[in-house]
């Protein structure tokens, strides 16, 4: 991967068609014009955001859509994952009903992963679907909940029990806005980084891996570069496989074992985190059954160290962790379909990781750097 492999305009398809365009842009001075191809002047628009995202863009954005709307409404919801519920999504509904939105009329999604699952599932579900586009603010978010149409909300604490495919109709990303987070949510976008170099790009994970310094200075070019990189590995593999029957399930990779673990920690560890103990646990699991070597295991584990993600599990029973996974979304006839790697670079679906397994990986987390 060098310098000029990458692009800021990256369209997407789906079925062969086009179907949306992601935009990485510096500031939010091209969003304007960017929604011009979405036919806005005669709409409606809800700016939906959270209470932290709108105290940094509420005012900018909303003065933005102002001048290309028929009319702009704002909804604001508490920030944070306990939020990301049915309870706010029927109060969006209600903002919706009273401010008299159409099947013609836009919502647009300013904030992190939880503003865009629960503004595309509103989207999704009210008057049976009108549009919605992306501006995600968080490094998560821009590489990967805001690319694909997965929509959706936890039920009971239960991750993204409740959902549906709904394509956005563009992509907006303000990569200045990444400069606003706290080390701790730029860490956990890179949980998902390494997650798509490990699946599908093994040059991409190295190239990662070689520009440590500069990414966690946040090097406005290179986060370009790195953030391009990993749409084009979650589009290529959405565009194949847009409802998850097959090829897509590679993204969920870590995310068997560390949504449960993000459940059962109650939402207090952030999801970028979780991912990347799962991550972790995957490639242990994958190590042990000679898939990869202990030099492709300890550079995981290694990056995980260098970006600042957790490699401990701590605070939790690993048997219930093991049953946490039951009632992940992802189990099929009964089984889990676990994530594991061929090799950095090339993972496969395989629904026969057995409980012994997951147990001996849990445990490696609880006590790390003691391999046997």
């Amino acid at each position: 991967m060098n310098q000029k492999d990458y692009r800021t305009s990256i369209p997407v398809t789906k079925d062969g068609n086009f179907a949306y365009e992601i935009f990485l842009e510096k500031d939010f001075t091209m969003l304007a014009g960017r929604l011009t191809a979405c036919d806005t002047k005669n709409r409606r628009l809800c700016l939906v955001t959270d209470s932290t995202v709108n105290q940094y863009y509420g005012d900018e954005v909303e003065k933005i859509l102002d001048g290309c709307a028929k009319e702009v409404t704002r909804f604001v919801f508490p920030a944070g994952e306990a939020h990301k519920n049915l309870n706010v999504v029927q109060d969006l509904y209600e903002h919706l009903i009273l401010n008299h939105f159409e099947r013609k009329d836009m919502l647009v999604a300013l904030g992190g992963g939880v503003v865009g699952d629960l503004t595309g599932f509103a989207a999704s579900t009210y008057l049976r679907g009108i549009d919605f586009i992306q501006v995600p603010t968080t490094l998560l978010a821009q590489v990967d909940s805001s690319i694909g149409g997965k929509t959706g909300v936890d039920f009971n604490c239960y991750k993204n029990m409740v959902g549906a495919f709904h394509q956005p109709k563009l992509v907006y990303m303000n990569l200045s806005t990444l400069k606003t987070l706290t080390d701790e949510q730029f860490a956990c976008g890179m949980g998902e980084i390494l997650k798509h170099g490990l699946i599908r790009d093994r040059s991409y994970y190295e190239w990662t891996l070689q520009h440590i310094t500069e990414i966690k200075d946040r090097n406005l070019e290179t986060l370009e570069q790195m953030i391009s990189g990993s749409c084009e590995i979650k589009r290529d593999v959405v565009e194949k496989d847009p409802t998850e029957k097959g090829e897509r399930a590679l993204l969920n990779f870590g995310h068997t074992l560390g949504h449960a673990i993000e459940k059962l920690k109650n939402f207090t560890l952030m999801h970028g985190q979780c991912v990347a103990l799962g991550s972790l646990a995957a490639a242990y699991i994958s190590w042990k059954r000679g898939m990869i070597t202990i030099k492709d295991f300890q550079t995981i584990q290694n990056a995980n160290l260098d970006f600042e993600l957790p490699t401990i599990l701590d605070g939790l029973n690993v048997e219930e962790i093991i049953q946490t996974t039951r009632s992940d979304k992802k189990m099929e006839s009964g089984k889990v379909k676990f994530i594991l790697l061929n090799a950095i670079g090339n993972a496969c679906i395989d629904p026969s990781v057995t409980d012994k397994e997951m147990k001996d990986s849990l445990q490696y987390l609880e006590n790390p750097f003691i391999l046997k």
